[in-house]
């Protein structure tokens, strides 16, 4: 279940109540009986590991075996004429 935060709009005080999210929400502070209002704090993401970017994104395009190919590129001809 999520936990969200509240403060009082009358006292300040801050707290966290832990419901579902079906639960409505909370409407008078813990400690005054005052009007609260529901606060949203960040959320901490972290990626670890070599990253999405390097694995998912590669630069020479997708493959059918996962691992990076070589692309085929046209072969340069070079016309040469005799003077």
């Amino acid at each position: 279940m999520p936990t969200y935060g509240y403060e009082c709009r009358d006292c300040g005080h801050q707290f966290e109540v832990i419901q579902k999210i079906t639960d409505d929400p909370v409407s008078a502070c813990e400690k005054c009986n005052g009007r609260v209002r529901r606060v949203i704090f960040p959320v901490g993401i972290m990626f670890k590991g070599s990253g999405f970017h390097v694995n998912d994104y590669s630069k020479s395009g997708p493959s059918s075996n996962g691992k990076k190919t070589e692309e085929s590129k046209p072969e340069k001809t070079v016309e040469t004429t005799k003077s």
